[in-house]
């Protein structure tokens, strides 16, 4: 179980192991917000929710773009394929093939169904007919936390 940790503005920050959350609880350096009803951990309740006692400046997010990784790429479309639009979308599509030099970054991927991913095969989606549902872009830092 993951526990989102909030800035002190209440703007969410990153998530981390109940058991790092624990640790932050008992340091003094965050509050529970919101806890698992029912559950407790010695005498602090589980905690669903931290937020940090002081402001944390978070400059490293202002001035660089999230790095691309699958399980962001699969939180940025909702598990939903970029040609079909059907749920279930497991593989991760390049819009312009590698092997064309297309590079693996945010706007060059998308997920797709593994019948869309056949039928594009090593081809642009222009050339294999299909049509891109949504635009690939750069989600923001907030998108991929909360």
């Amino acid at each position: 179980m993951n526990v989102l940790v909030l800035n002190a503005s209440y703007e969410p920050l990153h998530k981390v192991d109940v058991r790092h959350a624990v640790r932050m609880l008992v340091r003094g350096v965050a509050v529970v917000e919101e806890a698992v009803e029912g559950r407790s951990i010695g005498h602090f309740p589980m905690p669903r929710v931290l937020r940090l006692v002081r402001y944390v400046t978070m400059r490293w997010r202002y001035g660089r773009r999230p790095s691309w990784s699958k399980p962001a790429l699969r939180h940025r479309d909702g598990g939903r394929c970029g040609y079909c639009g059907r749920a279930r979308a497991d593989t991760v599509d390049h819009i312009v093939p590698r092997s064309r030099g297309g590079a693996t970054d945010w706007e060059n991927t998308v997920l797709a169904c593994g019948p869309c991913n056949t039928r594009k095969r090593d081809r642009t989606p222009a050339e294999a007919g299909m049509r891109l549902l949504l635009v690939p872009r750069v989600p923001r830092w907030n998108e991929l936390v909360a």
